[in-house]
Parts: C-alpha cells; structure tokens; sequence
C-alpha cells in the first residue's frame, strides 16, 4: 500500500472515530452544560490535571473563550483551579469531587453504549480489536 492510500485510511478512520464519538457521547453529558464544557471536563478527565493552553491547544478553542468557559465550569463547582506547585506563574485545572462524580456517570453511560456496540463480538474479535487499538495507539496517536 503506498503512502497516499494509507493516509486516505487515516482521514476515513479518523472521520469514522468522530462519528462513532458523537453517538457514543450522545444525550450522556448533564443538561447545565454546553457541548463545549462537556468536551472540556472530558478532556480534563482523562489528561488531568492540566492547564488552560492545553484545553484551549487541544480542543481547538481560543485562550479567552477557554477561560471563560474554565471561568463557568469553576462557578458551578465542576472543576478546581490551582496553582501550579514547580511553576507558580502557571495554573492547573483537575475535576472536581463533584466533577468526578458527575464524569464517572457520564463514562458509564458511555461505556454502556459501548458494550452494547461490541455485544456481538466473539472473544478472539474483542482480543483482535484489543491489538489493533494498542497498535493504533503505539504507532499513529501517541504522543
């Protein structure tokens, strides 16, 4: 396969991922927040703790609009804001108690959606699909 195709791969997968996230994600985040805080406490769950130019960096939002919304989600206590303990000019933002109570309900719903997904799945499908996404991981979405 030559470099061309495979990249075509890549664009038609990484479409399929974020069509597969939408359903997934689907009617699971609270009803006091917009789209965007919901992506936001998600990218904080899973990367946290973490600071307001890697939110607004990997989410594709503007420093500003990403403080006001960090701003939003510190008033309704979703999250907690502190200072960085190496760098003390930096602030760190991690979920807070209530946040992550409030994430773990969200990921379970998820997680039942996906099981649900997968139910058909023989036990050497499950282990394959296993491999592939650990093979994705180590040589297409590492860091």
């Amino acid at each position: 396969m030559n470099e061309k195709t495979l990249f075509e791969k890549v664009i038609s997968f990484t479409s399929a991922v974020h069509l597969t996230t939408q359903q997934l994600t689907k009617d699971v985040k609270n009803e006091h927040l917009t789209a965007v805080q919901y992506a936001i406490l998600e990218y904080i769950t899973v990367s946290q703790p973490v600071t307001p130019s890697e939110i607004s960096e990997c989410l594709h939002i503007s420093l500003p609009n990403t403080s006001r919304e960090l701003r939003k989600l510190l008033e309704q206590k979703w999250i907690i804001k502190e200072t960085d303990a190496v760098d003390r000019r930096k602030q760190v933002i991690s979920l807070s108690t209530e946040g992550t109570k409030m994430m773990s309900a969200s990921f379970q719903k998820i997680e039942h959606k996906f099981q649900k997904r997968i139910a058909h799945l023989t036990a050497a499908e499950k282990f394959e699909l296993e491999k592939a996404l650990n093979l994705l991981q180590q040589k297409l979405f590492y860091d």
